[in-house]
C-alpha cells in the first residue's frame, strides 16, 4: 500500500537538496545517481546541478516540472511499493523520507529494490510520531538497518552528523539519514543505528501557527514517551 502524499516546495525545498547533495557527494564523487521517490525532484535537480552526467528518478506519478534545470535527468514511473528492476547498476541510490508512505508490508521490497541497483545507498525516513502527511510506517533506523542486513548491506551513522547544525537542509533530512554500503561480511555485525531525535524537531515555538504548536506539542511528547522507552529497553539490555 502507498498513501497518497503530496509533495510541496515548502517541505522540500531545491535550495536544502542542493545543501544536502553536498554532504552525500563528499562520498564520491558520483557518475550516475538514482533518486527513488523523486517527489518534486529536488534532489535529482541538485545532483544535476553537481554535475551528476547520469540521474535518474522514479515515482508513482511525475511531479517534476519541465524545465532546464533537470537537464538530461531521466524520470520513470514506479509506485516503490513494488519491485524495481531498471536492469543497471548506479555510483549510489537516494531513497530520502519515502519509506514512511508505504505500508509495511512493502517495506522489504522497497529495500530490495535500492540495493539491487548500487553498492552505496543513502536512506532516510520518517521516526515513530514524526509530524507529517500520511505516514503510514514511521521507524526508527535501526529497523531499516535489519532490512539493509538481510540484503548484505552494512549500515553506517556518520552523515546526518556531517550536516547537524546546518540549518540549509530540512531537519528531517538532518535526523534521519545514514548510508548502507554492500559488505555480506560485516551486514548485521555492525553498531545498530541509535534513535536520535533533532532539537528542532521537537520545538513548537518553530511553529507560528496555534494549530501548529498543538499538533506540535503532541508530537514532542509523542517523541519523548518514544525516546524514554528505547531508554528503558537499552538499561534493561545491560543490566
Amino acid at each position: 500500500m502507498t498513501a497518497i502524499y503530496k509533495p510541496t516546495p515548502e517541505v522540500h525545498s531545491l535550495h536544502g537538496a542542493v545543501s544536502g547533495f553536498r554532504y552525500l557527494n563528499a562520498y564520491g564523487p558520483f557518475q550516475s545517481v538514482l533518486d527513488v521517490g523523486t517527489g518534486l525532484g529536488t534532489w535529482m535537480a541538485a545532483a544535476h546541478l553537481a554535475g551528476v552526467p547520469d540521474v535518474w528518478g522514479t515515482d508513482v506519478e511525475k511531479n517534476t516540472p519541465d524545465d532546464n534545470i533537470f537537464g538530461s535527468c531521466k524520470f520513470k514511473l514506479h509506485d516503490a511499493s513494488t519491485a524495481l528492476n531498471l536492469d543497471r547498476n548506479f555510483d549510489t541510490v537516494i531513497c530520502l523520507e519515502v519509506a514512511e508512505h508505504l505500508g509495511e508490508e512493502s517495506a522489504e521490497t522497497l529495500i530490495r529494490s535500492l540495493c539491487r541497483h548500487t553498492n552505496l545507498v543513502f536512506f532516510s525516513a520518517a521516526c515513530p510520531g514524526q509530524f507529517g502527511q500520511n505516514h503510514i510506517n514511521c521507524q526508527w533506523p535501526s529497523y531499516w538497518q535489519r532490512l539493509f542486513n538481510d540484503e548484505g548491506f552494512r549500515c553506517i551513522d556518520d552523515v546526518r552528523w556531517r550536516m547537524w547544525t546546518d540549518g540549509e537542509v530540512e531537519t528531517w533530512y538532518r535526523q534521519n539519514i545514514f548510508r548502507a554500503v554492500r559488505d555480506s561480511q560485516a551486514a548485521g555485525s555492525e553498531p545498530r543505528i541509535p534513535a536520535v531525535v533533532h532539537p528542532e524537531m521537537v520545538n513548537p515555538l518553530l511553529e507560528p501557527n496555534s494549530n501548529h504548536r498543538a499538533k506540535s506539542a503532541a508530537h514532542t511528547l509523542h517523541l519523548l514517551r518514544s525516546a524514554k522507552a528505547v531508554i528503558r529497553r537499552v538499561a534493561v539490555s545491560l543490566l
